[in-house]
């Protein structure tokens, strides 16, 4: 008798050998300007990061170890809990890029700071720091475990991993106030926020897109509108009121948030009365979201 295991299909299509390549580059360059910005800006002028990397640069200064041994050391148990919580690729990224953080920042550490002004230093520091870390991050990487912990921790702590993150920050520029001066951690909490910006730039790009729905019953010309007006594409969804169960008919569209005024306009134009529901979205792929020709 035939064996139907041996015509099943595998789980999973094997990853293109370019796409590793891309992902293996990217995690490097993500760590080195990650330690550029470290290294080059923020560690000289006593500033900080917020997690891991910001306790492994307070124990630096109190034990004169050097400051990727420590950012080394302290992600290791973060290797084996990526590794179960989130999956393979995600631990070999982190892996990847935290040793090339760790190696980076010993070998720019003799290299004079770029700036001794703490302003410019926090600015472009946060900015170069969070543009490496939202590279890894896009790249299915990451250079620090604090976010693995709070997601361990969120299972048995009443708080959102958002919450756990924000009180776990809040404690390590407390102790660094203690450590160096309050003046240094007031600039490293505006570095951090700089950062994190920096991150959710990197991650979502510049060119924000757009989900919009809206319900009404003139549908057909609110989209007719769209595709002629803004050279978008809609897509018609059928629905039904959760309170009544009348049928009710969707319009969906994905546009850039310069042409969202303008989206607005027209549904305001055929339809005041419209339900009109707009989220972001971080990266749009396939279909035929490329605008067409208006004129």
């Amino acid at each position: 008798m035939d064996n139907p295991l041996k015509h099943a299909q595998p789980l999973s299509k094997p990853v293109p050998k370019s796409r590793v390549f891309m992902r293996i580059i990217m995690v490097i360059i993500g760590a080195i300007i990650m330690a550029l910005g470290l290294e080059q800006f923020l560690v000289p002028n006593k500033i900080l990061d917020g997690g891991i990397v910001g306790i492994s640069i307070i124990a630096s200064h109190l034990f004169g170890i050097p400051l990727g041994v420590f950012i080394f050391i302290l992600n290791i148990p973060f290797f084996f809990i990526g590794y179960k919580q989130i999956g393979k690729t995600f631990a070999l990224s982190t892996a990847l890029g935290i040793t090339v953080l760790s190696f980076a920042t010993i070998m720019l550490h003799p290299v004079a700071a770029f700036t001794d002004d703490l302003l410019l230093s926090t600015v472009f520091g946060g900015v170069i720091l969070g543009t490496g870390v939202g590279i890894v991050i896009r790249y299915g990487g990451s250079l620090d475990g604090t976010e693995i912990m709070a997601i361990l921790f969120n299972r048995k702590l009443p708080f959102s991993v958002g919450e756990i993150i924000m009180f776990f920050n809040i404690l390590i520029f407390i102790v660094a106030g203690f450590v160096f001066n309050w003046e240094q951690t007031m600039y490293s909490m505006l570095a951090y926020f700089i950062a994190y910006k920096t991150i959710d730039i990197v991650i979502e790009g510049l060119e924000e897109s757009k989900a919009i729905y809206i319900i009404s019953d003139e549908y057909e010309e609110i989209g007719s509108a769209i595709m002629n007006r803004l050279g978008r594409g809609v897509t018609f969804l059928n629905g039904a009121g959760g309170y009544t169960g009348d049928p009710k008919n969707v319009i969906f569209t994905v546009v850039t948030r310069l042409e969202e005024s303008k989206l607005i306009s027209i549904v305001e134009e055929k339809d005041p009365t419209a339900f009109l529901a707009i989220g972001n979205i971080a990266e749009v792929r396939g279909g035929r979201f490329k605008k067409k020709n208006i004129h």
